[in-house]
């Protein structure tokens, strides 16, 4: 199983990406996990950024990993505990399912990009960050994975 983030963005901040390097760098072997940074569409000051969301969503679609199940951050997706996101990962490992999770630009998902996802997931319902949520979602995902393999990390 492999997991990825698809994530609209580019030049993040060092921390940010010193936060993501260091999640994705502590995965367990058997799950690893890729970051694919999507170029934002180009946003035009007065629009609404319906132009920008349907360029990210071609290249987010492309970008997907053949035979991944879209999961889309979304603020309306299923909040979950963490035990509730490492019960979704220890289901898609027993179904062979490689997750890649999307994580939208300024403007949010394009409704292709949600009505393509096989599920929606809501981080928070405080607004975040797009950055943010990248390390949010990432060390997230790595506790996750510790509660399933019986790490100490996570306590309860």
């Amino acid at each position: 199983m492999k997991l990825t983030l698809i994530a609209v963005g580019h030049k993040m901040p060092d921390w940010i990406a010193a936060g993501v390097e260091d999640y994705t760098r502590r995965m367990p072997p058997d799950l690893p996990m890729k970051l694919i940074e999507i170029k934002p569409g180009h946003r035009v000051a007065g629009e609404d950024g319906e132009k920008a969301r349907k360029i990210e969503a071609e290249r987010i679609l492309a970008a997907l990993p053949a035979g991944s199940l879209p999961v889309a951050l979304d603020e309306r997706g299923t909040q979950l505990t963490t035990r509730e996101l490492a019960d979704w990962l220890a289901g898609w490992m027993n179904e062979g399912i490689s997750p890649a999770f999307i994580i939208g630009g300024a403007d949010g998902l394009d409704a292709s990009v949600k009505s393509r996802a096989g599920r929606l997931l809501g981080l928070s319902r405080l607004t975040l960050p797009h950055a943010l949520a990248r390390v949010m979602l990432v060390e997230q995902v790595y506790r996750a994975a510790c509660i399933l393999k019986n790490h100490p990390y996570h306590r309860d």
